[in-house]
């Protein structure tokens, strides 16, 4: 499940977007100035995106950035209340990844949200290698191919193959149906569960029989599926 740090000294900022990053699946983290967002981004390794206020007390939002910059990728959303070009320029600048102004539709900050783990996610995929080891399966990123350590090919489709992938390159990490369907599929997720459920089934079916029984992808019961690193 995909930590999100949201760090606003508006409580009530704070826990509105609580609110939705839950209802979308998502876990959350919650700081109130600038230094507990840094300590928080340091007790938590795993948090996969940053939503931000500028105008916070003890450290603000920009030398916030500027901290998570020096050794870290993870992407971040500024939320302000400084509207001017400059600002939006500055805090890009700066190295945030998109910039929403005061007041603001959480639906349009959820949007934005997922379009950022897309676009983090397919940077992680691009930086994995081109053959991925996983249990007794060899996946070749640049071919589309599986196969077994035995040597025997396994027949998936494009979308089969995506979702092997995705899990496979993100090991233990748990993606839930609608994730998935987001970032195999590439759209937005519209009564996807039984879809990405069907395809799934497949893909084990497949690959149990190729490998005599191993169960490469694990369900999270209510939550997704998984990959663990072995």
């Amino acid at each position: 499940m995909t930590k999100i740090l949201v760090a606003d000294d508006d409580r009530e900022i704070a826990e509105l977007l609580e609110i939705y990053i839950k209802n979308e699946g998502y876990e959350s983290v919650i700081a109130y100035d600038g230094h507990e967002a840094l300590s928080k981004l340091h007790t938590n390794p795993d948090i996969g995106l940053v939503i931000l206020d500028i105008m916070m007390p003890e450290v603000n939002g920009l030398e916030v950035v500027k901290e998570i910059r020096k050794d870290s990728q993870v992407p971040v959303l500024i939320l302000s209340a400084k509207t001017s070009d400059m600002d939006k320029i500055q805090g890009l600048i700066t190295g945030a990844d998109d910039y929403v102004t005061k007041p603001f539709n959480p639906l349009e900050i959820m949007a934005r949200v997922k379009s950022l783990l897309r676009r983090s996610d397919n940077r992680v995929q691009d930086a994995t290698p081109d053959v991925l080891n996983v249990g007794s399966l060899i996946i070749n990123k640049d071919s589309h191919e599986v196969k077994t350590v035995a040597g025997e090919r396994i027949a998936l489709t494009a979308l089969e193959f995506g979702i092997l992938y995705l899990l496979a390159s993100h090991p233990n990490r748990v993606f839930s149906a609608d994730d998935i369907f987001e970032r195999v599929w590439q759209q937005e997720s519209v009564v996807s569960a039984k879809t990405v459920m069907v395809h799934v089934s497949h893909l084990r079916d497949k690959i149990e029989e190729a490998t005599n029984g191993d169960q490469v992808i694990q369900t999270v019961w209510g939550v997704g599926y998984k990959i663990e690193r072995r």
